[in-house]
């Protein structure tokens, strides 16, 4: 038997962390896939996203032996620096770096520059955030951010991981029509949780959202949407699952709460541990998340997993769910006015596009909220099968061995 490759990897949170959500799991799913083929040396932060206090009972700054193929180095503060990145380097003859991410100073730049010399493959993971929409927030520091990297030239000799056909764009976009592009859709859980049924009769609605309460998951626009329920009999629920990172966008999203009609809960529930997720999930009818856009939407893809409909936008790589009875992708538009004379009559037509999208995202929940239990298990039963059609995708495990093999 031929020795295992082994793949030195860069990311800036790993389990047991979880919030900081698609990233983490897709790395999580990637080694528990590909551990009987390589083995992995993950390199990473000893706290979680936005924490400052360390993993209790992790020992930082050495390797540990975490799973069958996979160590994990969590490095506390002192450790995140380009000396110990270069040192951390040469400790064993790695076949593969990858690099996760673009924009981290500590966890994508540093690596890069330590492995100027490296002579294995370098890979980079975009993870969606050279996407137009991605790159909007904050646009103006990343945009820098960028052209100093090319300036650098950190990218010579790096091949890019791209999810699909338009990250990969975005790729070729952002950093050079050159560049070298890998499409390796992300990997799911291994394992299919166990279905609990759920009942659904008329006029009872429960709705789930697991995403961070933020702009780019577009939660005050899906809270606005119950508005347009409550002129109808019924009980509607929406459970929020996600960290609160933007105090006044939350403000604003509890001013619109407040103003919803007495049949009409939204509650925010914190954070769900990423194992519990797919349990989560079965306790509603839908998953609903209007976002405005998902390199991936892990959580979507759990939802499937878990027997549960979808109702999601269009700017996700998950599409024509309603001809697969497993849910709805509807499209957005942007809430912006004409921002001069010359754009009023373009402005016009994005606010008659806008009322129609409303209209739109209205009539699938009152569809929801009429629903009986026939058509529903329909919906349970389309999103298993979705699910079940990605996770035996052949193609899957061999987009991974052109993307990591030397």
């Amino acid at each position: 038997m031929h020795e295992k490759k082994k793949i030195l990897i860069f990311i800036d949170w790993f389990l047991p962390g979880y919030k900081a959500g698609g990233p983490v799991r897709s790395m999580a799913n990637m080694v528990e896939y590909l551990g009987d083929r390589y083995d992995f040396y993950i390199v990473t932060r000893n706290t979680d996203y936005t924490e400052t206090v360390p993993y209790d009972g992790i020992s930082p700054n050495q390797w540990i032996d975490f799973a069958p193929a996979v160590k994990v180095f969590y490095c506390s503060q002192a450790y995140q620096n380009l000396s110990f990145f270069r040192k951390i380097i040469k400790m064993e003859k790695f076949d593969v770096a990858y690099v996760n991410g673009i924009y981290s100073w500590k966890y994508s730049i540093l690596p890069l520059i330590a492995l100027r010399k490296f002579a294995g493959k370098k890979i980079v993971a975009s993870r969606g955030m050279l996407a137009t929409s991605a790159i909007n927030v904050k646009g103006g520091k990343k945009r820098l951010f960028l052209s100093m990297v090319k300036w650098l030239n950190l990218y010579k000799g790096v091949t890019f991981h791209a999810t699909n056909e338009r990250e990969k764009e975005d790729v070729k976009r952002e950093i050079g029509s050159r560049s070298k592009v890998v499409i390796a859709d992300n990997l799911p859980k291994k394992n299919m949780p166990e279905k609990r049924a759920l009942e659904k009769r008329a006029g009872k609605l429960k709705l789930v959202s697991l995403a961070r309460i933020s702009p780019e998951k577009n939660t005050l626009f899906a809270i606005k949407c119950l508005k347009q329920l409550g002129d109808f009999d019924g009980e509607i629920n929406l459970d929020l699952y996600g960290q609160i990172y933007n105090q006044t966008y939350w403000e604003q999203c509890k001013t619109i709460i407040r103003r919803l009609p007495k049949n009409i809960a939204v509650t925010h529930k914190g954070i769900v541990d990423a194992e519990k997720v797919g349990e989560t999930i079965q306790d509603y009818h839908v998953m609903f998340l209007p976002s405005r856009g998902e390199n991936f939407g892990h959580v979507i893809l759990e939802s499937f997993m878990a027997g549960r409909p979808v109702l999601i936008s269009d700017q996700t790589p998950w599409r024509e769910l309603e001809k697969d009875s497993c849910g709805w992708d509807l499209s957005l538009v942007e809430e912006q006015g004409p921002v001069s004379k010359e754009q009023e009559a373009k402005g016009k037509e994005s606010s008659n596009a806008k009322a129609t999208q409303d209209k739109e995202w209205g009539r699938v929940l009152h569809e929801l909220l009429r629903m009986q239990q026939e058509k529903f298990d329909i919906l349970c039963e389309g999103a298993e099968k979705r699910a079940t059609a990605f996770i035996n995708d052949p193609g899957l495990l061999k987009a991974y061995e052109g993307l990591l093999e030397c």
